[in-house]
C-alpha cells in the first residue's frame, strides 16, 4: 500500500551531501538521532505547556520536517559510513516512539479536540511500529508498509496543526483523528499480513 515512506529514497538523495559533510565532521548516526529525539520532546513539552498555542502549532510542521531530514540523515550515516550499530538499530526504533508520543500526545490537551481519540491515534501509531519489528521476528523485513506509517503520521499531524491555526475545533477535528485512528488500525493489520505473506513465500 503506497505511503509518503517511498518518497524517502529521493530525499534521501538530496541530503548525502550533507550527510558526508557530517561524516567527515565526526558527527554519529547515533548523536544525530538523539539529537532528533530531543528536538521533539522539546516541542511536546512547549505544546504541554502552551496548549494549543498558535505558534507552537504553526512551528510544528517545521520541527516534523527538520526530524524526517534527521532520521534521514541517521540511517544513511549508518548504512553508508559504516556506522551501524546494535545500540544505534536500538535507539532508532525508541526514539521513533519517544518522539511521536511527544509530539503528538499534547494534541489531547487542546480544548475542543478529542482526547481519547489523539491517545488512541498514538497507541495504534506506537503498535504499528512494534509490528513492524515483529516482523524481523518471524523471519520477515523490518515493514514498513502503510498506509499511516511514520511519515503519514507526520504529515497528517503537521496538517492538523495548521487547520487548528486557521479554524476553530469542531466536529471536522473529530472526524479527522477518528480518521487517522481507522487508518492507524489498517497500518497494523497490513503490517501484519505482509510480514505473514513475506514468511510464507520464503517458505516456498
Amino acid at each position: 500500500m503506497p505511503t509518503i515512506y517511498d518518497l524517502k529514497p529521493k530525499f534521501q538523495a538530496l541530503l548525502r551531501p550533507f550527510c558526508r559533510r557530517l561524516a567527515e565532521a565526526g558527527v554519529t548516526a547515533n548523536q544525530v538521532t538523539l539529537i532528533a529525539c530531543g528536538l521533539s520532546i522539546a516541542h511536546g513539552a512547549a505544546h504541554l505547556m502552551n496548549p494549543g498555542a498558535k505558534w507552537v502549532l504553526t512551528l510544528l510542521p517545521v520541527i516534523l520536517f527538520v526530524r524526517m531530514a534527521l532520521n534521514a540523515i541517521d540511517g544513511m550515516l549508518a548504512r553508508e559510513f559504516g556506522q551501524a550499530s546494535r545500540l544505534g538499530a536500538i535507539l532508532n526504533e525508541l526514539t521513533d516512539v519517544i518522539s511521536d508520543a511527544a509530539l503528538y500526545l499534547p494534541f489531547a490537551l487542546i480544548p475542543g479536540v478529542p482526547a481519547l481519540l489523539v491517545v488512541i491515534a498514538v497507541l495504534f501509531g506506537v503498535i504499528a511500529e512494534m509490528t513492524g519489528v515483529i516482523g524481523v521476528q518471524i523471519g520477515a523485513s523490518r515493514r514498513y508498509d502503510g498506509p499511516f506509517g511514520k511519515s503519514d503520521r507526520a504529515f497528517f499531524f503537521g496538517a492538523l496543526a495548521v487547520l487548528l491555526v486557521m479554524f476553530d475545533t469542531g466536529l471536522w477535528s473529530t472526524v479527522l483523528i477518528a480518521f487517522a485512528c481507522a487508518l492507524g488500525a489498517a497500518t497494523i493489520v497490513n503490517r501484519s499480513k505482509m510480514a505473514l505473506k513475506e514468511v510464507s513465500h520464503a517458505d516456498t
